[in-house]
């Protein structure tokens, strides 16, 4: 009787708390009358650190992620407590629903003036290593601005596996599940430079420099995003969330790439050749194309741009087709590639999307 009335208090607090409509989603896909499932509202990882190791199934915690100082520290927390496939349930107001809130709640002029100094000043500065120790030291992480992408990308990075995305109010609802240990990255790319683990010749891990073009963590979606949408016509994948405002700007002007001459002069790629692609991205191709892709290195000005392929199949086509001829002729194979790429980018605006 005790446990039962327990129980009914959790539930009752969560309606009270949160609302009918929170209550109902959570009770739609967690059992909030278990043993086994674990309920906070908490910000502290020491909290969830108290916790009996691998005795919930389930983890649900109602605090913001947005109030989180350090967040992946507190989702390797939760990832620990947790045995495989157990159930973690979060909540975080996304950057999209944060700007409708700011655009509901004032009216138009000084929304547009609030929204911006919000965002310069909770999305920007945190991102900037010349501010970030600042912004952290007045604000101790709370109220943080992440978009969806980042919050995806930060679940993943953590042995987590999206399941249902559900919004309700002005919070996202994220029922994730373990499907890995995190991966601890200790030098996750968060800056405007985006530093990119690519695949080089004989399989060997490069670093691709670029400037930044979509949300930090952003990585470590590709795979959920790929299987959400597939790929569009050029290769890239369709209705791709992870790519800021900012970053389509910076793909249409080739800016996102001038980093990568870093790479060119460090000699990881060179002038003309296919694209570095991530592990994930590779794994799509043919066993003979990836085969073949492993024998050279990438290249800056890949043969993409010279036959401008829509359809993966084409793509993959359009590289064996480079293959074959670099094999024949490495230097002039690069050197009509190049100009026929040149002509394309330059009278035809060929521009990465």
């Amino acid at each position: 009787m005790l446990a039962e009335a327990i129980y009914l208090q959790r539930e009752q607090l969560i309606k009270d708390e949160f609302g009918e409509a929170v209550y109902n989603l959570i009770q739609n896909y967690a059992d909030l009358n278990s043993k086994h499932t674990a309920v906070q509202q908490t910000h502290s990882r020491f909290e969830v650190k108290s916790l009996e190791e691998e005795y919930f199934d389930t983890y649900i915690n109602l605090e913001r992620l947005n109030d989180i100082k350090q967040i992946n520290k507190f989702i390797e927390a939760v990832n620990s407590k947790l045995p495989m496939n157990g159930i973690y349930i979060g909540c975080v107001e996304t950057s999209r629903l944060r700007k409708l809130r700011i655009y509901k709640k004032y009216p138009r002029g000084i929304s547009d003036v609030y929204y911006f100094f919000d965002y310069m000043v909770k999305r920007v500065l945190p991102k900037l290593p010349f501010t970030k120790r600042l912004y952290f030291l007045i604000t101790r992480g709370q109220n943080r601005v992440m978009a969806r992408a980042e919050i995806i990308g930060r679940l993943y990075s953590c042995g987590f596996e999206m399941l249902i995305e559900k919004t309700v109010g002005n919070n996202l609802y994220f029922f994730v599940k373990k499907s890995s240990k995190p991966s601890f990255d200790a030098h996750p790319s968060y800056g405007p430079l985006f530093k990119m683990r690519r695949i080089g010749k004989n399989g060997k891990t490069i670093i691709v420099y670029k400037f930044r073009t979509m949300s930090p963590y952003s990585e470590y979606a590709q795979e959920y995003v790929y299987q959400m949408n597939k790929l569009q016509d050029g290769g890239k994948i369709k209705n791709d969330f992870r790519v800021t405002t900012l970053g389509k700007v910076f793909r249409k002007f080739w800016i996102d790439e001038l980093p990568m001459v870093y790479n060119l002069l460090k000699g990881d790629i060179k002038l003309v050749g296919v694209r570095p692609l991530s592990k994930h991205y590779l794994s799509l191709y043919t066993l003979e194309i990836r085969a073949r892709r492993l024998k050279y290195k990438p290249g800056l000005v890949p043969p993409f741009y010279a036959d401008m392929p829509k359809t993966f199949e084409e793509i993959l086509a359009s590289e064996k087709g480079y293959f074959d001829a670099y094999d024949k002729s490495p230097f002039i194979t690069d050197v009509k590639y190049f100009f026929r790429a040149f002509y394309n980018i330059v009278f035809k605006k060929a521009r990465s999307k």
